[in-house]
């Protein structure tokens, strides 16, 4: 018995020694695994477009300073891939909202573009103040006609904000005659640039202007972001139509009086307070006052979209 014990042990030793010389002589070294990962992971310069233009406008590729910053901000954004892959699902769910709204106030198709370089198609807030998609201060909302209380917050109405922001940028356009500078003064101000003009003694072109870090790479963002949307192939970012987001179909509430309690008036319409407050984030309270009678829409997504309800 002891005899057969012993040969037992001896072949389960001998065996496990053999799996181990095996694994060790089948394990990569350092160097291919290196190898493996260079093969795997390749990080490429990209090639520029031979022509862009930003509403028509054309980007003066040629000059090697513009190449260069144009160059920067492709990069930039093609390989913060995560975020990349954010902004094609939600262009998906709100370009259709944008650029009907665009071309109702006369205003070129590019611009949606400029509200993905504001906000990322999200309705925040920026460390300044600016809010909502298209990120008005505060200051700048109530100039141009939104409500801003406690209670009701107009720039984070999507709606309402494309058409004052429509108004903001027409007034640009007439004043510098172009949409570039129109988008640059978006970021800068129309102040801003009328002051380095007047400084820098330069034309009605955003190109030739020497700019604060912010404004210099602006427009160029917003070119990136539009080369990059429209080409989701040739800039690497692959996906189904099933991943990318969708918007849930709303019909709209006149509410004229003044609303105690959003909880209670959610259930009234077959919804949830969250619901209520994620197709209505300008609504910042749980309650409206409207001492004045105010006529306000209330977006109600249509049944059968979320679960419950």
């Amino acid at each position: 018995m002891k005899r057969i014990t012993k040969i037992l042990f001896g072949t389960l030793l001998f065996g496990t020694l053999v799996l181990f010389i095996n694994a060790v002589q089948e394990a990569p070294s350092d160097a291919i695994v290196e190898r493996k990962m260079i093969n795997d992971y390749n990080v490429y310069a990209l090639p520029l477009p031979e022509k862009m233009d930003f509403a028509g406008e054309p980007v003066p590729l040629d000059d090697p300073d513009i190449r260069e910053r144009m160059d920067r901000e492709l990069l930039v954004n093609t390989y913060w891939q995560s975020n990349g892959l954010l902004l094609f699902k939600r262009a998906h769910k709100y370009f259709p909202i944008i650029e009907p709204l665009l071309k109702k106030y006369g205003i070129p198709d590019d611009f949606k573009y400029l509200v993905v370089a504001e906000s990322g198609l999200m309705n925040n807030k920026s460390p300044a103040g600016a809010a909502g998609f298209w990120h008005f201060m505060k200051g700048t909302g109530k100039e141009f006609g939104l409500e801003i209380n406690s209670y009701v917050d107009e720039r984070y109405n999507l709606e309402l904000a494309t058409k004052v922001a429509a108004e903001y940028l027409k007034k640009s356009k007439k004043r510098f005659g172009s949409w570039t500078l129109a988008a640059a003064a978006y970021n800068a101000g129309n102040g801003g640039i009328s002051k380095q003009q007047t400084r820098q003694q330069s034309s009605n072109n955003y190109y030739d202007l020497l700019l604060n870090t912010e404004t210099s790479r602006y427009v160029f963002r917003i070119l990136a972001f539009k080369e990059i949307l429209s080409n989701p192939k040739k800039y690497g970012f692959n996906f189904r139509e099933s991943d990318l987001y969708e918007a849930i179909p709303t019909h709209k509430i006149k509410v004229d009086t003044a609303v105690t309690d959003f909880a209670t008036f959610a259930k009234s319409q077959g919804i949830n307070y969250k619901i209520l407050k994620i197709h209505n984030p300008w609504l910042r309270e749980n309650y409206l006052k409207n001492a004045s009678g105010k006529e306000y829409y209330i977006e109600i997504p249509e049944k059968g979209y979320y679960k419950n309800y």
